[in-house]
């Protein structure tokens, strides 16, 4: 099988008419931020995190389920996600009046299957991964007489989702580099399709965590190969394996793929909330984590990176934040003893205020053995301008009576 026999240029195009009264155009908007830090000349990022159902997966479920036949638009769907493709079929069902079910593995975001049951389809959680959950939904589409609905070894679903790369292509000329997420491999193989047509010069890098790093082994082998799990904070790209049609068109239209930590992906979260103004889950931050990270030489060149999803869990989002600000060195934690328990609580807070500082979280420890019996242990999280800033403050604090750090995470 070669790319041509899955995808090609002319059926990207024909899906973004298809999909021209359902989709957002969304905005691609730069940044000089990410440019100075990285090194690029421009930096563009494509905010699919604020498209319909918060994630790209909309264009290709849409594309896929509109050409269904009659026959298959009564007997309904069904689909496995890790939760944006869930909400894609979801969507394009309501849409288009076809019955949906998804079933999603027990790692998916509440706020992703809430979500998805708010747009109509029935929701079954099974299986610990993604892999399982795929299994079970192959099962019902047998048993039940449905039509599976793939969330990227498709080539309906491939074609969707390179209408990104179309609008990227409109909306930021001439990029050097473009880089995509890779979970299964539906985005890139489709954007590197639109883009590759355009101009065979542009680099199209693809980007996966270090826990579901599956896809360069498979190209550097020239054969899928499988990993026996997945450990990574970005659970919308925490597949195994790509498969056949995807491995297909990345093996001959993509240039690179990078890895990136769960760290790094923190980074990037944190960095996009901050200087974008953009909420965005792990795995949709995972092209800006490649650039951040220095994985990706991108110096002086144009580089284009896809913001794929912003489906996260509130709660979820404050702890990617904060890892990120403790790789940024602009958090601490730190272990107080204090005299006068609960009225120095007061002087630590008044001492961290006037240092200019934040106190995020401040709690009463457990006592260690190590802890003396007379004074009361306190955990405090704070956040400065840098380490130089959150030293100061610790000094400040360990300087008043009644208090001392015991330790900090900048001792670390």
């Amino acid at each position: 099988m070669n790319a041509d026999d899955v995808v090609t240029a002319a059926d990207v195009r024909a899906a973004r008419d298809r999909l021209a009264d359902v989709v957002h155009r969304t905005p691609l908007d730069t940044s000089t931020t990410l440019a100075d830090r990285s090194g690029a000349a421009a930096v563009g990022l494509k905010l699919e995190n604020v498209q319909r159902t918060g994630s790209f997966k909309i264009r290709g479920a849409y594309n896929r389920m509109a050409q269904l036949s009659a026959e298959e638009r009564e007997r309904g769907v069904v689909a496995a996600s890790a939760g944006n493709h869930a909400q894609g079929v979801a969507l394009a069902g309501d849409l288009l009046g076809v019955d949906a079910t998804v079933v999603v593995p027990e790692v998916t975001p509440a706020a992703k299957i809430e979500a998805t049951r708010g747009y109509g389809a029935e929701v079954v959680v099974e299986g610990d991964i993604y892999e399982r959950s795929y299994e079970h939904a192959l099962d019902m589409a047998e048993r039940d007489d449905l039509t599976f609905v793939h969330p990227f070894d498709d080539a309906g679903i491939i074609a969707g989702q390179g209408t990104v790369g179309l609008e990227i292509a409109e909306q930021f000329p001439d990029p050097d580099t473009v880089l995509v997420a890779i979970g299964g491999g539906g985005l890139i193989s489709g954007i590197a399709t639109a883009l590759k047509a355009r101009d065979p010069d542009v680099r199209v890098v693809g980007v996966q965590p270090e826990g579901a790093a599956h896809a360069k082994p498979s190209l550097e082998a020239g054969e899928v190969r499988e990993l026996p799990g997945v450990d990574t904070v970005a659970e919308g790209i925490a597949d195994t394996r790509l498969l056949d049609r995807t491995f297909a068109v990345m093996n001959e239209r993509i240039d690179d793929v990078v890895t990136v930590t769960d760290r790094d992906l923190a980074v990037a979260v944190t960095l996009l909330a901050e200087r974008a103004k953009t909420v965005a889950e792990a795995a949709g931050a995972a092209p800006v984590a490649g650039l951040l990270s220095g994985a990706v030489d991108a110096d002086g060149e144009r580089v284009a990176a896809v913001v794929s999803g912003g489906n996260v869990n509130l709660s979820d989002h404050a702890e990617l934040t904060r890892t990120g600000l403790l790789e940024l060195d602009r958090y601490a934690e730190a272990r107080l003893a204090l005299d006068g328990w609960p009225t120095a609580l007061g002087t630590v807070t008044e001492v961290i205020e006037d240092e200019g500082a934040e106190l995020d979280t401040a709690e009463r420890a457990r006592r260690s053995a190590g802890d003396d019996p007379n004074r009361t242990p306190l955990t405090v999280g704070i956040e400065g301008a840098g380490p130089n800033h959150l030293h100061a403050v610790l000094a400040a604090l360990d300087g008043v009576d009644g208090v001392t750090v015991v330790s900090s995470t900048l001792d670390e």
